[in-house]
């Protein structure tokens, strides 16, 4: 993207960027990205243009020079587009693909696995492999162990953003071994001086999610005048719940008529699910209900009736044909309550006329209640409690079959809830300045996440909810009595049950300068190196350790971790102005990853301008993600699939999906021996402005990883059992595996075996393409265009090595989809103190994940095609005073719904929940007040 300096007055608006490729290197803090301390005034009238870093290079230089493949997103364009953290902002990058977001983190009663994490990810290559810098040094990551490792975006302190730079070149040879995919670097405000005060008030059209916030900035000092500067910015918000029930597109989305098989045959009243012996001796004795005789082993004495509009009579549903089928999508929130609040502050602080000392502090804490569905149970009672079973003699037939097993869903216990928090804080002390020709930049940098995880409803202690249904004070079919409610409200299980702690220490120095002239400017040298120590520790509580709460399993001790590791770094850039045409950039960097091993990257960037109006842009270079803590050494994870047949079931039970399809148990493990992810990149582009009033950019860029570290998805393993049967643990296999008693008549899964091993390549190519149009000034306003979107070319993976690549570009596989087009585009109108933004976000269409199963012959459904997803937003803005500025806007103008997905890896089903916004229509206003 075209880098544009707010402060060079000799150039119109779309004059060219000269700059060079990102050839970048900054360990943890080597790029900024911050303008530099302004020279002081001076007597000649014309402005010295000031040297600056873009995220991009360790080497400053005229901001207009720039030619890097980064995206920039400003504080206007953070306020146009109406958002208040920086997950809803990163929602707005073209390139972003795949990201963790509060819709996906929703795990309660399916994913636990990171719950609450949201997250960045660039070319869909994985959260693991984006790098997220604040103020161009690293945070500590997301402490609670999982698959993905990166920065919690919550921990980003939203309010004290002034720009947002996406570096769309892979820079692990820069700023580290986890910059495969590429940087995202917020920049807080600097340097402020005055007091700003802002509020945002926020109601969606149908209710729910509602938002609230307001913050306040304010400094004092002028650096070059004062000689330093302190400055604070603190950040409240509060966002309200939705629920399914509160958004007609649940319905329309016609999910129990679409995708039977993802709902459940757990439901209330519940559903029996007899023996062979008992259903045989029950269709013997002309045992009905509805006045139609019984066929199948899963029965529901309710229906046809049911208990709509959450338990339903579907025949062809999960239920089967005698039973009933929850719709659990009535049940639970789409989008959680959050209260989050930060605080940032720095202070500088001049040290004679070269030399700069500063602290920077940083505190942010992220509150989210997570609501599923009401918790279920398998219990069993003896037949005696079940009066319509009781009088058909079927305790006296089979006395040693008496026990019934009912799969009922707990109402009456209220849905389960989880509050998660997650708080990070951060200080960086240090110093920039000068020492003869050296200019130098030391910090010292202490960032800690801690995540508290805490079950607060609905969940019960098992064997005692399982005692409670045994002797008849829990009703699995109605009302419970006065003492099963007192059981339900005296029991319920409220404390935390899992903890964890990341920290992060590093230093780091850099010092770079001039060594020679040559023909289009200095020969440039920036040297630096890195100290880093990284921690990571988690526990669980007793109560979740015994394995005893209904609904939140756990392995037990295996639960607590605590490891660290070292890493030091040194790199070197060097760039090269050769004539006032060509520029070369070649970076190198050093990591030594304490147990894993060292790596050395290059990279080399070439920037050739023929003319002013015309620039051409080159990279390559290498890449080396170490796997993370996480990958190595965490606790094993307990988890769920979504709703998915076991093939060995079905073909022993007729196909019978009530029974055979199930959210199976898995677990997930790391591995000690795992060896890093390698990674080859390159791009090419250019950035052309034909005339003063058009800007035009295009990069491609391709990026190859081998040896990824992964696992298998669940949905591969049970559709490839030929292959992956080790990896299905059954109880009629005598393995000793704890919580899988042997049972040789049972062939139930007991759980799948999700284990992380560096297994096969992953490729992915496209097109980036800018798009900028500006009008002069007239009468009646000036108007501005521009258009930031993302063709990608190919995406595609292996699942081991030597298998064939499977492609998500336009395809939902495992676990996303890569929509083949994505694009931002924003139309700006002003006019004195008038302004107008109309900005649309696109995703095109893809092949769903089409493994949706018809429950009445077990094949495959037809295929879904899911529709391009498009959403305009409209605001406007008065400057009513110098000092205040009101806004009104409105998102999702046209209450667009998420488009119908049978998508099966999410727990939310009936649409994919990482992209679409469930809020519809959604009203704002906003006013900020600054005093000088």
């Amino acid at each position: 993207m075209t880098i544009r300096s707010p402060i060079d007055p000799l150039r119109p608006p779309f004059a060219p960027k000269l700059g060079a490729i990102a050839a970048l290197l900054a360990a943890c803090g080597a790029a900024q990205a911050q303008v530099a301390p302004p020279e002081p005034a001076a007597s000649a009238p014309a402005q010295r243009l000031q040297r600056v870093e873009v995220t991009g290079s360790a080497i400053k230089r005229i901001a207009a020079e720039g030619a890097l493949p980064v995206q920039v997103l400003n504080r206007n364009d953070i306020v146009k587009a109406g958002v208040t953290a920086a997950a809803e902002l990163m929602a707005t990058v073209s390139s972003m693909s795949n990201a963790l977001t509060d819709g996906v983190s929703i795990g309660t009663g399916g994913f636990r696995d990171q719950m609450g994490f949201n997250s960045a990810n660039l070319r869909g290559l994985g959260t693991s492999s984006t790098l997220v810098l604040l103020n161009g040094r690293r945070m500590a990551n997301f402490a609670s162990p999982g698959d993905d490792n990166g920065v919690d975006l919550n921990n980003i302190p939203a309010a004290a953003i002034e720009r947002v730079e996406v570096l769309l070149d892979g820079a692990s040879a820069i700023y580290g071994t986890d910059a495969i995919g590429g940087v995202v670097n917020f920049i807080t405000r600097k340097d402020y001086q005055g007091v700003q005060l802002d509020v945002y008030a926020g109601k969606s059209g149908e209710g729910g999610a509602g938002k609230r916030t307001a913050s306040i900035a304010a400094g004092h000092g002028d650096l070059a005048r004062d000689g330093f500067n302190v400055m604070g910015v603190l950040d409240i918000q509060k966002t309200g719940a939705l629920r399914t029930s509160q958004r007609d597109f649940i319905s329309d989305l016609r999910i129990p008529e679409r995708l039977p098989h993802l709902l459940s045959s757990a439901g209330f009243p519940g559903n029996i699910r007899l023996s062979s012996d008992q259903r045989d001796y029950l269709i013997d004795q002309g045992f009905s209900i509805g006045g139609r005789p019984i066929s199948t082993r899963t029965i529901n004495l309710s229906a046809p009736g049911c208990q709509p509009p959450h338990t339903l009579y579907l025949p062809a549903g999960i239920g089967g044909v005698d039973g009933c089928t929850y719709d659990y999508m009535r049940d639970l929130e789409l989008y959680p309550k959050t209260d989050k609040g930060s605080f940032l502050g720095r202070g500088v602080l001049k040290l004679g006329e070269r030399h700069e000392a500063f602290v920077e502090a940083a505190y942010t804490r992220s509150k989210s209640w997570y609501v599923g569905t009401s918790n279920r149970i398998d219990a069993d009672l003896d037949v005696s409690l079940i009066p319509q079973l009781a009088a058909t003699g079927l305790g006296d037939a089979l006395p040693d079959d008496r026990l019934i097993t009912v799969r009922t869903r707990m109402l009456e216990a209220g849905p389960r809830a989880s509050e998660l928090i997650s708080t990070g804080s951060r200080v960086v002390v240090g110093m920039t300045g000068s020492l003869g020709s050296w200019d130098y930049d030391w910090g010292f940098n202490h960032s800690v996440n801690r995540v508290s995880d805490r079950d607060v409803r609905g969940y019960l202690p098992e064997d005692a909810t399982m005692a409670a249904y045994a002797d008849g004070r829990l009703n699995p079919f109605g009302p419970s009595s006065a003492e099963g409610l007192a059981f339900l409200r005296d029991n319920n299980i409220n404390q935390e049950v899992r903890r964890a702690r990341g920290t992060m220490d590093s230093l780091d120095v850099k010092a770079t300068r001039g060594l020679m002239p040559l023909g289009g400017g200095d020969l440039a040298l920036a040297l630096g190196a890195e100290l880093r120590r990284e921690k990571s520790t988690s526990a669980a509580s007793d109560l979740l350790i015994s394995d005893n709460i209904l609904g939140d399993s756990s392995p037990g001790d295996a639960q607590f971790s605590n490891h660290s590791r070292k890493v030091w770094a040194a790199y070197g850039e060097l760039l090269a102005p050769i004539t006032k045409q060509w520029e070369l950039q070649f970076a190198l960097r050093h990591d030594h990853y304490q147990k894993i091993g060292a790596t050395t990257n290059p990279k080399i960037g070439l920037r050739y301008a023929p003319m002013d109006q015309l620039t051409f842009r080159a990279s390559a270079g290498t890449g080396f993600r170490a796997p993370s803590m996480n990958d190595l050494y965490r606790s094993v994870k307990v988890s769920e699939t979504a709703t998915l047949p076991d093939p060995v079931c079905m073909r022993e039970n007729a196909n019978d999906l009530g029974f055979c399809a199930n959210n199976w148990e898995t677990r997930t493990y790391s591995n000690a021996n795992l060896k890093p992810e390698k990674s080859r990149q390159f791009s090419i582009g250019m950035l052309a402005d034909p005339t003063p009033q058009w800007s035009v950019g295009l990069d491609y860029w391709h990026i190859e990883k081998r040896d990824l570290i992964s696992t298998l998805g669940d949905d591969v393993i049970l559709s490839n059992l030929d292959k992956y049967e080790p990896l299905v643990h059954r109880y009629n296999e005598n393995e000793g595996l704890p919580g899988c008693e042997y049972d040789p008549g049972d062939s139930s899964i007991c759980y799948i075996e999700l284990r992380k091993e560096n297994r096969g390549r992953q490729k992915a190519s496209g097109l980036d393409l800018t798009l900028e149009y500006r009008s002069p000034a007239a009468d009646w306003g000036r108007l501005g265009v521009k258009l930031v979107g993302t063709w990608t070319l190919s995406s595609k993976k292996q699942t081991g090595d030597g298998d064939p690549y499977i492609s998500n570009l336009g395809r939902f596989v495992t676990d996303g989809v890569v929509q083949r087009w994505r694009h931002r585009l924003n139309i700006d109108w002003s006019r004195g103190p008038w302004s107008v933004n109309l900005a649309n976000t696109f995703y095109s269409g893809y092949d769903d994940q089409n493994s949706a199963i018809d429950t009445n012959t077990g094949l495959i459904v037809g295929k879904n095609k899911v529709k391009a997803y498009s959403l305009w937003d409209l605001s406007g803005g008065w400057d009513a005073t110098a000092a205040l500025t009101l806004r009104a806007g409105v998102k999702n103008l046209f209450n667009t719904s998420p488009p119908f997905s049978n998508q099966a890896y999410f727990f939310i089903s009936g649409y994919d929940p990482s992209y679409t916004d469930p809020r519809g229509r959604f009203f704002y206003l906003s006013a900020q007040y600054r005093f000088k």
